[in-house]
């Protein structure tokens, strides 16, 4: 059986979408669907996985064999390595903007399942597993059918999944892998990336300093900053700088942006902050460098 589309095509015009896998790979196929299927993406996710994997979390690795239910946010980077033929998985993503419909208050980054630093994984007894399952299963029933309030109904069914979850222990024998450093540094250094391009005048820098880099990732900074100096040679706020210096490189040689909504989007409080850093960077001012340009 060859694997359908990917299933995340229409997510954005939904805001939710459940899937189900189950079938065999061939050996050709199983990097592509594994990084086709769980690569870190923009969505909150709840993953019930059948398959013999090792899951990568943070700077954390644990080895899965059994059945397991795994919640993810946005902001924390994770991937998943199949250990085994057969892909057995069912997964729901959903925006913010899909649960917060139903008039709830709390942000999800604030549930207990979703925050950063939660345990996100809990593995099911058989008995448990299958009344997961069946939940999975009557969410991909309402989402081909015509209901006109499924999406009330499937919300219930997202929080039937959250509360299955709050009445087990998390797992907590991640270990720590013989190259954390460089896992973490990777994951570091890919959040750094997916900031970027700068796109609008009106966007904004979500993160700028070493301790959001950290808290995003879930670890200590004195943690990340020794990992990512060990790693490349280079501490983690010359990273940040050296990336930060870049976009404003291109913006001020590629738009007609002020240099002050230039600042404001690259997180400097004031336009002579950044007049200030670029000069320390280059030796020029941003204006005498737009001008050259």
């Amino acid at each position: 059986m060859s694997p359908s589309p990917s299933p995340l095509l229409n997510l954005e015009l939904k805001g939710f979408k459940v899937y189900e896998k189950n079938f065999t790979l061939q050996e050709t196929e199983q990097t592509r669907l594994a990084a086709q299927l769980f690569s870190r993406r923009d969505y909150y996710k709840v993953l019930l996985m059948e398959s013999k994997c090792l899951i990568h979390y943070a700077h954390q690795s644990l080895e899965l064999d059994g059945q397991y239910l795994f919640f993810t946010n946005p902001h924390i980077p994770y991937s998943l390595e199949l250990r085994t033929d057969r892909l057995r998985a069912h997964a729901c993503l959903f925006t913010e903007e899909f649960v917060k419909a139903a008039d709830r208050s709390e942000s999800l980054h604030q549930s207990p399942l979703f925050r950063i630093g939660s345990p996100p994984l809990f593995k099911l007894p058989a008995q448990q597993a299958e009344y997961v399952r069946s939940i999975f299963h009557k969410m991909l029933a309402e989402q081909q059918g015509d209901y006109p309030f499924k999406g009330d109904l499937i919300r219930t069914y997202v929080q039937l999944l959250i509360h299955e979850a709050l009445h087990l222990q998390p797992v907590d024998t991640f270990f720590q892998p013989k190259n954390a450093a460089t896992r973490l540094t990777s994951l570091f250094l890919e959040l750094l990336e997916r900031l970027f391009p700068i796109e609008l005048p009106t966007q904004q820098l979500p993160l700028k300093t070493p301790q959001e880099f950290a808290d995003r990732l879930a670890v200590q900074v004195n943690h990340l900053n020794k990992a990512v100096k060990q790693v490349t040679g280079k501490p983690t706020s010359a990273h940040i700088a050296g990336r930060i210096l870049d976009e404003a490189k291109a913006l001020l040689q590629h738009t007609d942006w002020s240099v002050a909504s230039i600042a404001a989007c690259l997180g400097f409080e004031y336009p002579t902050y950044f007049n200030n850093f670029f000069k320390k960077h280059t030796g020029h001012t941003p204006l005498s460098l737009r001008r050259k340009a």
